[in-house]
């Protein structure tokens, strides 16, 4: 498939899990993707795993210099961004009574602060036809116990998808939301464990978690014209988790 031939993309938290499942899937469409995290040694295995039509970047979202030096890599390579894919976050299971000012910062700054910025920081790169794309949460429609402070990350990134879909109006740029349910990712391994997560993989209409390259395919439908009528919209791909 050639999809995104010829496109420049970049997916934040893409040294792993659906970031680096969504840059293979980009790659193997066409496109030339730069992968962006905190961990130098994710990304190296990953640049090992994506080929010649991947560039690596290390740094944080929710720090703005390594957010300007991103774009401004780019910007010097390609001179323009066609499609983003801002899917860097983190969470922690943290129930009401325990949660502190640090567990709140540390969530909001990455998921929320941190995708704001990176959002705004790429739109003057962005051509008319451009896709951004926004990771949320099938838990962002859902009552989730010890996860209220992401869930709560996740449903402000739904609200920003319909928000800047009008701040976007006339610029061929469109933005949308993919909301994955349980997944198989090493964060969520790490956040919630193995037997928890088959649980929840049990409990969907589908009856198991989801892969990584499940998510990239919708991934790669959001980011190619073929979604060139969806802007502000949540496509949600959970196993039917949040859809009963």
């Amino acid at each position: 498939m050639d999809r995104l031939n010829g496109k420049t993309a970049i997916v934040t938290g893409g040294g792993s899990g659906i970031g680096l499942a969504s840059a293979k899937r980009f790659i193997d469409e066409g496109a030339f993707v730069y992968i962006f995290g905190r961990r130098q040694d994710a990304l190296d295995a990953a640049l090992v795993e994506l080929g010649e039509n991947a560039r690596a970047i290390s740094g944080s979202v929710s720090d703005m210099a390594d957010l300007d030096r991103l774009f401004e890599t780019v910007r010097t390579e390609r001179g323009s961004l066609d499609i983003l894919f801002a899917n860097a976050g983190t969470g922690e299971l943290v129930p009401l009574g325990e949660i502190t000012p640090e567990h709140y910062d540390r969530t909001f700054d990455v998921n929320v602060k941190g995708l704001l910025f990176t959002v705004q920081k790429a739109l003057p790169l962005m051509r008319s036809g451009g896709s951004i794309i926004l990771t949320g949460s099938s838990t962002s429609v859902m009552g989730t116990p010890r996860f209220s402070v992401y869930s709560a990350t996740k449903a402000a990134i739904r609200n920003f998808a319909r928000s800047w879909a009008l701040d976007l109006r006339g610029t061929g740029i469109r933005v949308n939301v993919l909301s994955p349910g349980p997944t198989r990712t090493e964060l969520a391994l790490e956040v919630v464990g193995e037997d928890a997560m088959a649980d929840m993989g049990a409990g969907t209409p589908i009856g198991r978690i989801g892969d990584p390259a499940e998510i990239a395919a919708a991934a790669a439908f959001l980011a190619s014209a073929d979604s060139s009528f969806m802007t502000g919209s949540e496509m949600f791909v959970d196993g039917g988790v949040a859809q009963i």
